[in-house]
Order: C-alpha cells, then sequence, then structure tokens
C-alpha cells in the first residue's frame, strides 16, 4: 500500500513531507484532513518524492504526537505508525474525518486557525465556511433551517404552483411535507431553502441566489460579448441558463435517420446536469459568490460557491459518491423530475460525453468554489453579427466588463453609481433598492477601498456620519478606457 501512496501525486487526501522542521504547516494539514475528507500525511519523503527516511523515528513519533496534542482543538487522535520502505523508516500520520470538525491551531483561535483541504494546498476557512463545517457535524443544512423574520406571504406561492403544475398540488400540508414551510417557536415560516427557491424578494435576503452568465471573446475573460444575469425561482433558472448557452452554440442537422435530427457544438445534456448539479450543491450561505457559467471559444466552466461536502473527493463524485448540501433544494429539483436519482448526475454526464464523442469534462475545487470545465470538440469563435449582445435588459457592455474585473455586480453598480458623483453609505443603498445598508454593501465598499477603486472624502475621519465616497483618478481613467473599447 505505501509503495502505491508513493507513486501518487499529493492531493486532497495526501502530502508528503521530509520531516518536522515546519510544525505549524504539519498542524495546518492535519487539521484540513480532519475538517475535509481525512488523509495521510507521510514523513520521511523528500521534495524530489526520494525515500530519505526519519532520523530517530520513536523519539519523532513521540515528538509528533505531542505536536498534535499541543496544537489542535478540539483533541484529535491520528493514526500513527511507522513502516520501513527501501530500509528507512517513514511515519505515517492518517487522520480520518472529524466527528468534532471544525478542528483548529491553538496559536491561532477558533476564529482564525481552521483550516480545510483543497486538492493539495491548505486554506483557511472563514467564518461561512466554519459555520458550514459546524453544521454537517450536527446534522443541519443551511437550507432547511427557518427563517424567522419571514412569512408565508415573502413566498411566490403562484410562481410555486406554476413550477408544479401536474406534478402535485401545493397547498399548506405539501408545503411543510416539502420543508419548503418550517416550524420556528411556535409560527410557521418559510425555510431558507423555501426562500431561495420561491421567495419573493430573494437577493435581499440572498444577495448572491443568482446566476451570472457570460460569453467571451477568445480564450480569457479581456473581453466580454454577451452577458445576462438569471434572478428567477431557481427551478425556471436552469431552462434560462440552457437557453443562453443554445444562443452561443452552433446547431448542424442530421437526415441520415428518417427525421431531421439536431446536432449541436456542445454536450447539451450534459451541460444541463452540470447546470442543476451546480444550483443543488452550491453553497448559498456564502456572499459575493453567485453561481457563474462562462463559455468561452474552446471550452465552457459551470461553477458553484462551495467545497465539496465534508467526505467526499472528487474521485468519491466519479463513482456517484455523494451527500446533498441542500435537501430542500434537491428534493424539490426531484419532484420536479430535474433529477433523476439521487447521485447519478456526475457519473450520467461522463457517460453522455463518451457517448457523443465531446472531450471528457474536468473538475476542480478552486478556492472556495467547484468547478466543472467542458472542453469543446471543436473552437467556436464568437458570431460578431450576432445580436446576442444587445439583448433587451441585458446590461451595458462598460457594466459587463466592470463586473468582470471586479467579479462582484454590486461592486459594478457601486462604481457606476460613484462615476455621477461622491455619495454616502445609505444614499448608495436607497439608489440601489435596498431598505437598508446591507453587510454586503459595508464589504464591498471596504473590497473597493482596500483595491484603490473608491476612495473617502474625510480620510482623516472616516467613521464620519457626513463620511462618503467617491472614484480615484485612476479608476476614473479606467473606465473611460473602458467606455470607449
Amino acid at each position: 500500500m505505501i509503495v502505491d501512496l508513493l507513486k501518487r501525486e499529493e492531493g486532497k487526501t495526501l502530502e508528503f513531507k521530509q520531516d518536522l522542521s515546519s510544525p505549524r504547516n504539519l498542524l495546518k494539514t492535519l487539521v484540513a484532513f480532519a475538517n475535509t475528507a481525512g488523509g495521510r500525511l507521510l514523513i520521511g519523503i523528500a521534495d524530489d518524492r526520494s525515500v530519505v527516511g526519519v532520523e530517530n523515528p520513536l523519539d519523532e513519533e513521540e515528538r509528533l504526537a505531542n505536536l498534535i496534542a499541543d496544537g489542535i482543538a478540539p483533541r484529535l487522535v491520528p493514526n500513527i505508525e511507522m513502516l520501513t520502505v527501501e530500509g528507512k523508516t517513514l511515519l505515517v500520520a492518517e487522520v480520518f474525518l472529524s466527528s468534532t470538525r471544525p478542528h483548529h491551531l491553538r496559536a491561532e483561535g477558533a476564529e482564525n486557525g481552521v483550516y480545510v483541504r483543497l486538492g493539495s494546498t491548505n486554506r483557511q476557512a472563514d467564518r461561512e465556511l466554519i459555520a458550514e463545517l459546524r453544521r454537517t457535524v450536527e446534522g443541519i443544512s443551511f437550507d432547511e433551517m427557518p427563517m424567522p423574520e419571514c412569512t408565508i406571504d415573502d413566498l411566490d406561492l403562484d410562481a410555486a404552483r406554476r413550477a408544479f403544475a401536474g406534478v402535485r398540488e401545493l397547498h399548506e400540508q405539501n408545503l411543510r411535507t416539502l420543508k419548503i414551510l418550517v416550524q420556528d417557536q411556535g409560527r410557521t415560516v418559510p425555510s431558507r431553502g423555501g426562500m431561495l427557491l420561491f421567495g419573493r424578494n430573494r437577493t435581499f435576503h440572498f444577495p448572491d441566489c443568482w446566476v451570472q452568465c457570460g460569453r467571451f471573446i477568445g480564450t480569457d475573460k479581456a473581453k466580454i460579448f454577451d452577458h445576462i444575469e438569471i434572478e428567477e425561482p431557481l427551478p425556471q433558472t436552469v431552462d434560462s441558463i440552457m437557453l443562453f448557452l443554445k444562443k452561443h452554440a452552433m446547431r448542424g442537422a442530421d437526415f441520415s435517420d428518417t427525421r431531421r435530427r439536431d446536432i449541436w457544438s456542445i454536450p447539451l445534456e450534459a451541460l444541463r446536469e452540470a447546470v442543476i448539479n451546480a444550483l443543488v450543491h452550491a453553497d448559498w450561505s456564502q456572499r459575493g459568490t453567485p453561481v457563474r457559467v462562462a463559455f468561452f471559444d474552446d471550452r465552457i466552466e459551470i461553477e458553484n460557491p462551495g467545497i465539496l461536502p465534508p467526505g467526499i473527493t472528487i474521485e468519491d463524485m466519479l463513482q456517484g459518491v455523494s451527500k446533498i448540501r441542500n435537501p430542500v433544494i434537491a428534493r424539490v429539483f426531484r419532484e420536479l423530475n430535474l433529477i433523476e436519482q439521487w447521485g447519478s448526475g456526475v457519473p450520467r454526464i461522463y457517460s453522455q460525453i463518451a457517448a457523443q464523442g465531446f472531450p471528457v469534462p474536468v473538475i476542480r475545487e478552486l478556492g472556495l468554489r467547484v468547478r466543472f470545465v467542458f472542453p469543446l470538440a471543436e473552437a467556436i469563435p464568437v458570431q460578431e453579427s450576432s445580436q446576442a449582445a444587445s439583448q433587451p435588459g441585458a446590461p451595458s457592455r462598460l457594466e459587463s466588463r466592470l463586473e468582470s474585473r471586479l467579479e462582484s455586480r454590486l461592486a459594478a453598480k457601486i462604481v457606476l453609481l460613484l462615476e455621477k458623483g461622491p455619495a454616502g453609505k445609505a444614499e448608495l443603498a436607497r439608489k440601489l433598492g435596498h431598505k437598508t445598508v446591507s453587510g454586503e454593501l459595508h464589504k464591498q465598499i471596504k473590497r473597493l477601498l482596500n483595491l484603490g477603486v473608491i476612495a473617502m472624502t474625510i480620510p482623516e475621519k472616516p467613521n464620519s456620519r457626513l463620511q462618503k465616497y467617491r472614484l480615484t483618478d485612476g479608476e476614473r481613467k479606467q473606465l473611460a478606457q473602458q467606455g470607449e473599447e
């Protein structure tokens, strides 16, 4: 077994270390393993993958155990064993997915010392991800939690009934069965999943419950050709995304059978499965990260916020193993026949791709997102004569470019408002149609300040009630250049 491990690359469940000379990095890896999907740490392996072994293995085993006991909380007890390879002794620390997660480094504290494993790297968890780790241990899903500030009137029941037409009647008991409505302190209120699915004002409660679709010129995001924002009820979103993809694909015809058969340049069935997978498995508790669909000349990327659920690896996904992050959303999608069978989506994507002869897609964990990449069999250059970019209601080309650069729709809107003149937070909130100055607005203003995009009008008194914000000279020049392109 150990010989097989040495042939593998470092990844989500495997890491090599030469010795114990960097205890903090070693402890970060063990914490990340325990919080994510388990893993093995092999000590005594050089960077070039040669076996160098561990000197004084008994002493080093004791030192490792003490480092773990003193440096990690809650208590973590990995299996530590000594194995001999090529006449040299290795230490192998095996960690399983922990039932007492999230673990953290004692020296960094419970708020700053939590790490998760993303590919072959360890990433510090933010507040939302720490909360997600706690929920998974407690058996609580984000979308099943009640929203006591809302009532049944905050649900668009007409949209829900249209979605369920011909499937089932939606009286209050059925809404309870589907957990669109839940009990909270003796009151019946919408669940978070219910609001995500059919809320009248979803983006007020969940600013990133929307889908960003873009068609880019070439193979990077330097130039955007077409862009839409989809803010419909989640079940309707699937068809809207597919319409956008079809609009930019090429369609041919096959007359070899008795009837005409459309031949598309993109794998529509597999893409639809990936879109559904992204909506159902997105971590909607994250801020600043909507679901994104990007169409390039040579590939299509579909990505959703959220790391893979604890205990799940990409290899597990390919085998059909899955954990449902959003059971309310998944149950509704199943009722609407958008999901055929639990855990079958990813294997079906690959079987459809193989049957149609398209290149094999790739799944990647990038930051706190999961991305499905579909390479295209042949490049599809943008048809400049297309009318797609002039679609009614679409954002301006400048706004689309700005949003692509800043990676935030709200940030783009703030910049465009400040282009007209300085404004305070309350004024910006009002112009954006927000009832109050939201936490996300605070966050984006702080981010734009750090990026040097905007500046304070009273920098010597940052907390002044008269404080306003303006565009920096550099940002005004960049906006002018983008507007001329």
